[in-house]
């Protein structure tokens, strides 16, 4: 797998987070829309982390959620250059897209649009977006690999290399 093909992943996530993210401004600015009776579209400006946790952080809050993102993007983006299994760099490849997604926002912005709200009655998760979904989606890939498919990787090339020696 080549670096190009490693970067790719992140660039469609940021690409299609902040497409999304226009349009929601676009169109939500007047207000919810239903589009199941669970699931409706919102425009929320949401200045914490992801599902708007530690919103009420103070005026420093945004550039230290700021520079933790962009941590959090330089650690996966040194890892991901170190990743040959495909399935784990597109994994990984979510996560550095979502954070540099939601880092966008709030350079940009001064907040991050979330605009996907799942609910049940009044009951509501906090609205979120693309770039939640891509690192929620990512990290829980890693870990299932890390859990289940590394060591038969690890014992994979353990045997392989055994048997050349």
């Amino acid at each position: 797998m080549t670096m190009m093909h490693k970067y790719l992943t992140p660039l469609i996530v940021i690409i299609l987070d902040q497409i999304t993210k226009v349009l929601a401004v676009k169109h939500l600015a007047a207000g919810p829309v239903a589009v199941l009776p669970i699931f409706s579209l919102v425009l929320v400006h949401n200045t914490g982390i992801s599902f708007g946790m530690f919103d009420h952080a103070g005026h420093m809050g945004p550039l230290v959620l700021t520079l933790v993102e962009v941590l959090i993007a330089v650690f996966f983006a040194a890892w991901l250059a170190k990743v040959d299994n495909k399935y784990l760099a597109v994994a990984i490849g979510a996560v550095i897209g979502g954070a540099l997604g939601n880092v966008i926002d709030r350079v940009r912005l001064g907040a991050v649009i979330d605009f996907l709200d799942f609910h049940l009655g009044d009951l509501h998760w906090p609205a979120f977006n693309v770039a939640d979904s891509a690192i929620c989606v990512g990290i829980a890939f890693v870990v299932l690999d890390g859990l289940f498919f590394e060591r038969k990787r690890l014992k994979t090339d353990t045997v392989s290399h055994e048997k050349s020696s």
